[in-house]
């Protein structure tokens, strides 16, 4: 035991870091306290506002015409109120805080939206009339002081937020506020991490330099355009000179000693340690930790359609979407149908082979939209833009959907939902489960007549990597307002169908 500890001390004194300078210091801590005081100046402009906004309710209820309207006002003084101006300028912070809008990382992103304020003011409003109409207060706070005071606390905190954030904007603002990052690996993670934040300018991101893991190299070359790459020796050197605030480990063979001391190190330095889970490349965001007799395990939680009630839910909304569906598509098939055999006679629906939930296949039925001897050699084959097997009219029905109403069916049988990934023809995905990664992830759910990937563009002859990227976020984040909005854009997306 104890040589193990004399090699883990030596581990870690290897990363001791020298004597600091003492410039460089002070301008690292200036650096890390910066968005701190920026929450701050946020929090104390917030309280000198609605206090101001809680006055001039005041002064726009009692002295003005509108003191004639209602309760008798005349007598009302502003020492009679002057409790319920403090009470409620710290409730109303209190709301704020509780939303996180001081969190230092959330405020430096920039972004000043009227609901951000509206929401919080709207709910303080409402609750703060309950609230003195149940304890009676003496005197009783009017109603339409409390209107008053909501709306100007809603038009002082957004011309104030939007000035500060316009403040926030500037270039040496922007510069100061960052969280420096140094990635210990480079991964197709750090480079896609790199271009979500290169992608947003109010991102409070910037990552300035990588090492490789020890007696290794990069999974994948950092990018010529990185502004440092040193080696995995120079991390204590790297953290003071570039002020680092963020050590994010992003390969994961890194070996369990020099996570631990890098942990040491970043906590003596009082630099933030992260670690990309590359072990867990899909289905993150139900990432959680746990504890087995005080063992922390890292666990993927259940999928939301995982859980009975959620599924429930979801086909209660198919069965009466399946039913309006059908109703109201009826007379698009009579009429469609009727064109389609005037320039094509033959069958009407088309019945496709497809891939199910659990990979289980069922008959897709469509309208016709091709010529009979689209398949002649009976090979299957992806559809392409401006397929010319396709029919004058199967193309203005491709463009609107039209062919897919057949499917409302489907969704009644219960082979596919309203929404959900695309299904595809088996034999034209047998082996890409092999070939792209966690692809059948997206056969954990039922298939749907539209989907989180098709209203982004990706369907037909498109990129299938992207297409179930997109098909894994919606497996993610399902709820029943996500169908719904994916249903509403379909209607503004007219892609060639797949």
């Amino acid at each position: 035991m104890k040589a193990l500890e004399d090699a883990y001390r030596n581990e870690v004194r290897e990363f001791m870091p020298p004597a600091l300078n003492l410039a460089d210091h002070s301008l690292t801590e200036e650096c890390r306290e910066f968005p701190y005081r920026i929450a701050l100046l946020c929090l104390a402009g917030d309280a000198g506002v609605v206090f101001i906004s809680q006055l001039a309710a005041f002064w726009l209820r009692f002295h003005t015409p509108l003191r004639a309207f209602g309760v008798d006002a005349q007598e009302i003084m502003l020492g009679d109120y002057f409790n319920y101006i403090i009470c409620g300028s710290v409730s109303l912070i209190l709301l704020f805080a509780q939303k996180q809008t001081y969190d230092a990382g959330w405020l430096l992103q920039g972004h000043s939206r009227l609901k951000q304020v509206v929401s919080p003011c709207l709910l303080w409003g409402a609750g703060f009339l309950g609230f003195s109409l149940l304890f009676n207060f003496r005197p009783p706070i009017s109603r339409a002081y409390v209107a008053l005071a909501t709306s100007t606390a809603i038009v002082g905190l957004y011309a104030w937020r939007r000035c500060l954030y316009s403040y926030l904007q500037r270039e040496f603002i922007v510069h100061k506020h960052r969280h420096r990052i140094l990635t210990v690996g480079w991964t197709a993670y750090a480079q896609r991490l790199r271009a979500i934040i290169e992608s947003d300018a109010s991102n409070p991101y910037d990552v300035v330099c990588c090492v490789p893991i020890p007696e290794g190299e990069f999974q994948k070359e950092p990018p010529d355009d990185l502004p440092n790459v040193g080696r995995y020796s120079d991390i204590p050197d790297l953290i003071k000179t570039l002020a680092i605030d963020i050590v994010l480990i992003v390969d994961a063979n890194l070996g369990v000693k020099h996570l631990d001391s890098l942990a040491s190190l970043c906590e003596m330095e009082m630099v933030q340690f992260k670690v990309v889970p590359s072990y867990f490349s899909i289905l993150v965001s139900g990432l959680y930790l746990e504890t087995l007799n005080g063992i922390p395990i890292l666990s993927v939680s259940r999928l939301p359609l995982d859980r009975l009630f959620n599924r429930v839910v979801k086909r209660l909304f198919d069965i009466i979407g399946g039913i309006v569906g059908v109703l109201l598509s009826l007379p698009l098939i009579a009429v469609f149908g009727a064109v389609l055999y005037l320039e094509s006679p033959g069958p009407i629906f088309y019945r496709q082979r497809r891939s199910g939930r659990n990979g289980k296949p069922f008959d897709m039925l469509k309208i016709r939209s091709m010529r009979l001897d689209a398949e002649p050699d009976g090979k299957a084959g992806w559809s392409i833009k401006d397929d010319p097997r396709r029919l004058r009219i199967g193309k203005f029905m491709r463009k609107w959907n039209i062919d897919e109403t057949p499917q409302f069916w489907n969704v009644l049988k219960g082979d596919m939902s309203l929404v959900g990934p695309r299904p595809e023809r088996p034999e034209l995905i047998r082996n890409f489960k092999q070939e792209i990664p966690h692809y059948n992830a997206r056969h954990t759910v039922k298939p749907g007549m539209t989907g989180w990937a098709q209203v982004n563009g990706l369907r037909g002859d498109t990129d299938l990597t992207e297409r179930i990227t997109y098909d894994l976020y919606y497996v993610e984040h399902w709820n029943l307002r996500f169908d719904l909005q994916t249903m509403l854009l379909t209607f503004f997306k007219h892609k060639n169908a797949d």
